[in-house]
Formats: C-alpha cells, structure tokens, sequence
C-alpha cells in the first residue's frame, strides 16, 4: 500500500507524472514497466471511488455550497487536439471539496452534480456564470455571487477610467476591511450577522447607489469596460446583498479558489489527460487530498490507510472513511504499511 500512497501522492500532490515516476524507479534499479504502474494506480482510485462518491453526497446535504468551474484538456477531439472539458470544483460548509469531471460546461452538469432536489434552505455561492443562476431558478433555491469576481471586473476596468475604478474598489475594500474584522474577533452566528448589518449593510447599499449614478452618467460611453463593469455589479445587487442576511455565507468563492489550486499546477506538468477517465481519477483523488489538507491530514497516511480499510469496511458505512470523517474514526488507531509495521 506504500507504494500505491506514494504513487498517488506524487501525481498529485506533487505533479510528477507517472512516467517521470517510472523513469526514478529504473535509474533506482527498479524493473516495472509503466503500463503496471498506470494500471495499479487505476485500481486504487477504483478503491476510492466510494468514498468520494460519499463525500460528494455530504456536500450535497450542506446549506452553504461554493461551486465554480475550470478547464481540463482530456482525450481527443481530433488527431492531435484535445478536448476542453472542465472541473466543477464544489465546496460544502464541513470544509469538504470535490471535483467532479464533465466534458462540457453545460448547465446539465450543475444539476448533475448537486441534484435537483437540495434542502430548500440551500444557498448556493458561485461567479456570475448564468449554469448556477439558472439551477438556482429550476429548483428554487437562494443563489448568492462572490464580491471577488465583481472586484476583478473593476479590476480589469482601471485601464480605461482609472480614477473611477479605483473609488468602486475602495468601496468594495471597505467591505473587506469589514469581513476581516470579523474574524480578528472570531465572531460568528448572530453576533457575526449583527455586524455586517451594523456595518456592510450601509456599505454595500452606499457602493450600489453609487453604482446607479454612475450608469446614469451620459459622458460614459456604453460599451466600455468600466460600464461594463458597472452593469455587472448593478445586475447582481440582491445575489450580492444576500451575504448580509446570512452569517454563514461567505462574501466570495475565494476559499474554494484556494482548495482548486491542485488543478492548475498540475496542468503545468501533465498538461492534459489523455483521456475522460483519466482525468476523473484526477477529480476523485483530488477530491481527497484537498480534504485532508483542509482537516489537517498527512494525506499519504490517510491513503495507506482507507486502501487496505476500504475494501474491509461496511459499504453501508462508506462515509466513515471520507476525511473529516476518518479523522474522528480512525486516525488515532490508523493502519500502517508493512514497511512502517517493520520499521517500528
């Protein structure tokens, strides 16, 4: 089992691809073919499956969910083209993450992902992609957006009206400065909901008025990019607005930003997959690393571990062996692997 934790760890935790692996064992004298070291690491994510499978069914139970997107390249669309397909990273409020894989960026692929029948408390926190307005709508749920997107379309802005985005991000800075008092104070629950309204309610509601007064200013030409900017922000005031009214909502994705990292640095060293499955494996293994960094888990300890208990463990209780989980259950008597039971 050390050798297929190691296996996956390198891929990817590290980004070393399974044949730059292979070439380390035979300049160590280790005869292996690669095709052995491909197929074995494809069992053992078949032996993980269940358990993110599990993980993403306690995502799906959360109020709070932060969903987003970003491309892959995997399999072919034609000799010597991949194809674009995408991640859709999704973040449940017990700091869980998953990466479900889909060759498209459809709007089908949201309702795949989180179902069509969540809690009807549910708030889902996403960028201005119309996929999550539209689930939102279908199944009637709150759709709140991230601050940070609307920053960066005014961000982006500063090349044409430098002075005016700069006052829309001071405004929108101000709004941070609040939430980062926040947790200086460690408040939460009511005493956290108090605060933003006490404080970020006036804030935002001063940043949208003047948002209004700017689209109305007729010396602005309507195609460029700070009005543009403008009417992004405008259009989204009440999914903007909503983390007022909810202390557990996040003012923006960048926590699930954070955790989808994995991704793009491992694209600069495999580059893309050479197939779907492929780069699902990469999504269900993700999806477990991530989790363990977040809990505080030596990932290679927590895969030595489920990939001898996995197959031992009551299917009913698949659960157990998520993260979060495993580490109340397990991580105080885990299993070792031979060469560690040796060592001792």
């Amino acid at each position: 089992m050390s050798l297929l934790a190691g296996l996956l760890i390198d891929k990817m935790q590290w980004h070393l691809p399974l044949h730059r692996q292979h070439q380390r064992m035979v300049q160590a004298g280790i005869r292996v073919s690669r095709g052995w070291l491909t197929e074995i690491t494809a069992q053992a994510v078949g032996l993980l499956e269940p358990i993110y499978d599990a993980q993403l069914e306690s995502i799906r139970g959360s109020r709070v969910k932060a969903i987003d997107e970003t491309p892959i390249k995997a399999g072919r669309s034609a000799p010597g083209k991949m194809k674009a397909c995408y991640f859709w990273p999704v973040y449940g409020e017990l700091d869980e993450v998953c990466f479900p894989f889909f060759a498209t960026r459809a709007h089908a692929s949201v309702e795949a992902i989180l179902g069509l029948q969540p809690r009807r408390d549910a708030v889902l926190l996403s960028d201005g992609y119309g996929a999550y307005a539209a689930y939102a709508e279908k199944t009637g749920i709150a759709h709140a957006q991230c601050w940070a997107h609307c920053r960066r379309e005014f961000f982006k802005a500063q090349a044409v009206e430098p002075e005016l985005a700069g006052q829309a991000l001071a405004r929108i800075g101000r709004i941070y400065e609040i939430e980062e008092d926040i947790r200086t104070r460690k408040l939460a629950g009511a005493n956290k909901h108090l605060h933003r309204l006490t404080h970020s309610k006036s804030e935002v509601e001063a940043f949208f008025e003047w948002v209004r007064q700017r689209l109305e200013d007729q010396a602005l030409l309507p195609t460029s990019r700070f009005v543009q900017a403008l009417g992004y922000a405008h259009a989204r005031r009440h999914a903007l607005s909503l983390f007022l009214g909810d202390p557990e909502l996040p003012v923006d994705t960048n926590h699930l930003e954070r955790s989808l990292r994995p991704i793009p640095l491992g694209r600069k060293n495999w580059m893309f997959s050479w197939t779907e499955l492929g780069a699902r494996q990469i999504g269900i293994v993700q999806s477990l690393l991530v989790t363990c960094q977040l809990h505080d888990i030596n990932a290679y300890d927590y895969l030595v571990d489920v990939l001898q208990r996995v197959d031992r463990h009551p299917a009913t209780e698949v659960e157990q062996l998520t993260p979060r989980l495993w580490k109340q259950h397990f991580a105080h008597q885990r299993l070792r692997s031979e060469i560690e039971r040796l060592a001792l």
